[in-house]
C-alpha cells in the first residue's frame, strides 16, 4: 500500500511540476515587452507622459492668455470710460450754426483778381 501512495505521490508531483512549467511560459509571453501585456503597459506609460506634458503645456497656454485677456479687458474699459466723458463733454458744446464764426464782410474798396489757366474750361 505504501509503494502505491509513493506512485500517486510521484505522479501528482509531476503534474504539478509540468503544471507550472506551462504556467511559466504564458506569464513570460503575458509580460513579453513586445507583444504582450507588458509591451501595452510600456506603451500606456509612454503616452501617459506625453499627455501630461501637453497638459502642463495647456495649462501654461491657458494661464499666459488669460492674463492677455485681463489685460485687454482692462484697456478696452478704460476705453469704454473715456469714451464715454467724450460722449458726455459733447453735450456742453455749442450748436454748430451757433458757434461758427461769421466770414468777415467784403471791404467794397478792396479788389480781388483771380488768374485763369490757358486752355482751361471755356
Amino acid at each position: 500500500m505504501d509503494f502505491i501512495a509513493d506512485i500517486l505521490l510521484v505522479a501528482g508531483a509531476l503534474g504539478a511540476g509540468f503544471y507550472c512549467f506551462i504556467l511559466a511560459k504564458r506569464l513570460t509571453r503575458f509580460n513579453d515587452l513586445e507583444n504582450g501585456v507588458g509591451g501595452a503597459v510600456a506603451v500606456l506609460s509612454a503616452q501617459v507622459d506625453d499627455l501630461t506634458r501637453t497638459l502642463a503645456a495647456a495649462q501654461e497656454t491657458a494661464t499666459d492668455s488669460s492674463a492677455s485677456l485681463t489685460a485687454l479687458t482692462t484697456r478696452a474699459e478704460d476705453a469704454a470710460r473715456k469714451l464715454e466723458l467724450l460722449v458726455a463733454s459733447l453735450h456742453d458744446l455749442p450748436d454748430a450754426e451757433r458757434a461758427a464764426p461769421k466770414p468777415p464782410e467784403a471791404d467794397p474798396d478792396t479788389l480781388i483778381f483771380s488768374r485763369r489757366r490757358a486752355g482751361a474750361g471755356g
